[in-house]
């Protein structure tokens, strides 16, 4: 089939890639002459850990593996299997992690409850207190800054992938796209917006059980050590449905977030970047419009509770952005055909980078029927 492909970030990608591997020719259009969302403003995590049992994590297991076999391809991607660390602080977050630890489909996802002495064993470059923490082997990273670039020289060798930047979509209707430049014929459109929800795909449809999340994050220069896994901090407990239930509300009764955390819906989320820089956050908004102010009491908590497991002074902070990303209130994504031949896919927000090779995969199973 002659497939057309809008929107570049790293699920739409994705969906070119499921489509390359069907044997269809792929023309991909990208508003901006690069990728500016979530797809970069992000950690580059494959996060299993944290997933909501049955459907959710499923899809991120299956995508995870997915990320190996295609990084064995495209080393570009920078994927390396690193496993996570959830740094547990305080008796009341061991308690909670605990009993996570003991539910029967942690052993799904590989996790286990270290001793502090097990945690620093694994990643040496935790120093800072801690009673212990949940180890997970099957999370992993990406570079998300130069992931699709990476996948786009892979696509472009077979000889059947177009890609065509700065270029944003008019009009369509069955079988048909028009951008700024020129009208593409296609056998299947798939419509991969991110949090772009408004102009054409509101045409589409007007109401979509989607809604839109703010967030902050940070990147330091190079630390000057290796930090072996990624890390988290007991308030990822409190945001990751997996971590629903009993512990975690006892957690919340008995020792809230501190003020500042609760106030911007915030965790801590550390990965080190391939030049040894921290990519740090993040924080969590939800009520638009959102503020478009940088508000700096967030990397205030954050750089503290980074120092604390560390053990150390954080270099310099070398840049700070915001982001915002869409993300299904009903599913893990939502996914429809608003017209013949055109599907639109999207709201995977917070979970995009983990399950996109899996969801393109599912949109082609779908869309063959």
């Amino acid at each position: 089939m002659r497939v057309l492909i809008v929107g570049g970030g790293v699920l739409g990608t994705m969906h070119a890639l499921r489509a390359l591997e069907r044997g269809h020719r792929v023309v991909h259009l990208e508003r901006e002459p690069e990728a500016r969302g979530a797809s970069v403003r992000n950690f580059g995590l494959v996060w299993v850990s944290g997933r909501r049992p049955g459907t959710e994590l499923e899809l991120a297991q299956r995508a995870r593996d997915d990320w190996e076999r295609i990084a064995a391809d495209v080393p570009g991607l920078g994927f390396r299997a690193n496993g996570s660390l959830t740094a547990l602080r305080t008796d009341a977050e061991l308690a909670a992690a605990g009993g996570f630890a003991e539910r029967a489909d942690a052993s799904k996802r590989g996790v286990r409850l270290l001793s502090a002495a097990g945690a620093r064993e694994v990643n040496p470059a935790l120093r800072g207190d801690l009673l212990g923490a949940l180890w997970c082997p099957r999370d992993a990273a990406v570079e998300p800054r130069t992931a699709q670039p990476a996948l786009r020289e892979h696509l472009a060798a077979s000889g059947r992938y177009t890609w065509l930047p700065g270029r944003e979509v008019r009009d369509l209707g069955e079988g048909r796209v028009r951008d700024e430049v020129e009208q593409h014929e296609a056998d299947l459109v798939v419509l991969c917006p991110g949090a772009a929800l408004g102009g054409l795909v509101r045409e589409l449809r007007p109401e979509l059980p989607v809604r839109r999340v703010r967030l902050q994050m940070m990147q330091t220069e190079p630390l000057g050590e290796h930090v072996p896994t990624s890390l988290a901090d007991g308030d990822s407990m409190r945001y990751y449905p997996a971590y629903l239930g009993a512990e975690l509300d006892e957690l919340n009764r008995t020792e809230p977030q501190p003020a500042v955390a609760a106030r911007n819906g915030m965790q801590l989320l550390l990965v080190q970047r391939a030049d040894g820089g921290l990519t740090i956050g993040d924080t969590h908004e939800y009520a638009e419009p959102f503020s478009f102010d940088v508000h700096e009491d967030p990397y205030d908590h954050l750089v503290a509770r980074t120092a604390e497991l560390l053990g150390r002074p954080l270099p310099r902070i070398a840049r700070r952005w915001a982001g915002v990303y869409a993300q299904a209130t009903e599913d893990v994504v939502h996914r429809e055909q608003v017209l013949p031949g055109v599907w639109l896919v999207t709201g995977p927000g917070g979970r995009g980078m983990t399950c996109s090779p899996a969801i393109a995969e599912d949109t082609f199973r779908e869309v063959d029927g």
